[in-house]
């Protein structure tokens, strides 16, 4: 168990379920999830802060006061009332226009309607819809620099593929900090579209837009 902990064993922690539509190559392919519920909030000026929103809603500051162990594996309390398990991925992005944000997903279980609301007015639930998504998966640590250069070798990748983007990169983190680098997991995840798809619905807002 030691040996484990020193690791950095996510064991245990739930994922958000997919289906794989397509490789594109070493540590590259093509997901398919459905709907999910996350939490997110604003990045801000960054640091600690960000995190500990997110950390404090999952942990009781909810309208539900559920709680869960920040623990790998993390593990269902017996508290009172539910509980909340944390999951994996924490995501992080930085939207052209927008502020940069941090998000955590939520159990399968939860609906945007059943998930609890944030007591703080800075911490938000969001619906995600059912997506495809181009993912590349990376380990050591998280940094700008091998974010850019792990985007640019799936964009790349997507370049001579049958799929498109259809919006912006995000990091996927799946790791606690103590996790030893050569075992890291980091994704890069970009929401895609089939080109062919993509081709038919630029060719129905032509249309459109031409009046036929």
């Amino acid at each position: 168990m030691a040996g484990s902990q020193i690791l950095g064993d996510r064991s245990g922690t739930e994922e958000p379920a997919y289906t794989v539509q397509a490789r594109l190559g070493e540590a590259m392919e093509i997901r398919r999830y459905g709907e999910r519920v996350a939490v997110e909030t604003d990045m801000g000026d960054g640091g600690g802060r960000p995190f500990m929103r997110l950390y404090d809603y999952i942990t009781g500051a909810n309208t539900g006061t559920r709680k869960i162990a920040m623990t790998v594996p993390v593990a269902m309390e017996p508290e009172e009332g539910a509980t909340i398990a944390m999951t994996t991925p924490v995501e992080m992005a930085n939207k052209p226009g927008q502020a940069r944000f941090i998000r955590f997903m939520l159990p399968a279980d939860y609906t945007i309607d059943t998930a609890p609301q944030p007591t703080n007015p800075r911490v938000r639930l969001v619906a995600l819809p059912a997506q495809d998504v181009a993912v590349r998966r990376f380990s050591g640590w998280r940094s700008t620099p091998s974010e850019r250069r792990n985007t640019r070798i799936l964009r790349d990748r997507l370049a001579h593929s049958d799929w498109r983007a259809s919006g912006p990169p995000v990091t996927w983190v799946y790791d606690p900090i103590w996790t030893v680098p050569f075992l890291r997991r980091n994704e890069i995840a970009i929401p895609v579209d089939r080109a062919s798809a993509a081709n038919d619905a630029a060719d129905a807002g032509a249309k459109v837009s031409a009046g036929q």
